[in-house]
């Protein structure tokens, strides 16, 4: 299928590994310009021998207003088409071993950030009339996951400013709409196994294999699988598509709006 975006600029944060490298992988191969972050140069220069042309990299923590501020700078004079909102999540955890000091800085990973940066990204949408935002969040925001009271708690006010700013903007051709990827191959993952392994004694192959079964289609999700639904989301093709939460969860959800 052709999504219309070769040659469009798209931003995407979180882009060192993960879904983030994965959806930024799929906009290039369909022929976009991507502007990649993610914290260790390292990993970013390598990305880009594979993409010369069309990939820019910038180094640093997206979560801090500095690094937004250089990501707004290296829009001036481009036309930003879609920006890929995507970060780490918190430490994993049950609520009676978390701190005050946990909350803090979830609600600064999870939430903050992503208010601070949307509010400078919009008015490039708006200048345009027109923008795809796409963030991207967890199954938890569906149903919690068991260990990750932060991140159960704090992504669905995500989903609720998310859901506000869209009904907003709808009319000026820019959408904001929401990924909760449930249980997939990535190194996110691996924090929820090993998180098992402690409190059960088992290895982490074998709290794999837990979670494994809890998904009706048996195994977990790929990355790239996700991103490509992320591509078309970001696509002109999904005008019509706004302020929505897509799960990627292999059937996870148990909810009848899953």
């Amino acid at each position: 299928m052709d999504l219309k975006i070769k040659d469009s600029f798209f931003i995407v944060t979180g882009a060192g590994s993960g879904f983030g490298r994965a959806i930024a992988e799929q906009l290039l191969n369909d022929g976009a310009e991507v502007l990649a972050i993610a914290r260790t140069y390292e990993v970013l220069e390598l990305f880009k021998v594979q993409f010369p042309e069309k990939l820019h990299i910038l180094a640093g923590d997206i979560t801090h207003s500095e690094v937004q501020q250089k990501v707004i700078e290296f829009c001036y004079g481009k036309t930003l088409s879609g920006v890929v909102i995507n970060a780490g999540g918190p430490p994993a955890g049950a609520f009676l071993e978390t701190k005050l000091s946990n909350w803090d800085d979830a609600y600064r990973l999870i939430l903050r950030w992503k208010v601070d940066f949307v509010q400078q990204i919009v008015p490039l949408f708006q200048k345009q009339k027109y923008g795809r935002m796409l963030f991207i969040e967890s199954v938890s925001v569906k149903q919690p996951v068991e260990n990750l009271v932060l991140s159960n708690s704090l992504r669905p006010a995500v989903v609720g400013f998310v859901k506000s700013l869209a009904g907003d903007l709808a009319k000026e051709n820019i959408t904001l709409n929401i990924l909760a990827p449930g249980y997939h191959n990535t190194a996110a993952m691996q924090r929820l196994f090993k998180k098992k392994a402690e409190l059960t004694g088992m290895s982490q192959e074998e709290a794999k294999k837990v979670f494994e079964n809890q998904i009706p289609v048996g195994k977990m999700g790929e990355a790239s699988e996700l991103a490509s639904l992320a591509a078309w989301l970001l696509s002109p093709l999904s005008r019509y598509t706004t302020g929505q939460t897509f799960s990627h969860d292999g059937g996870l959800v148990k909810g009848i709006f899953g």
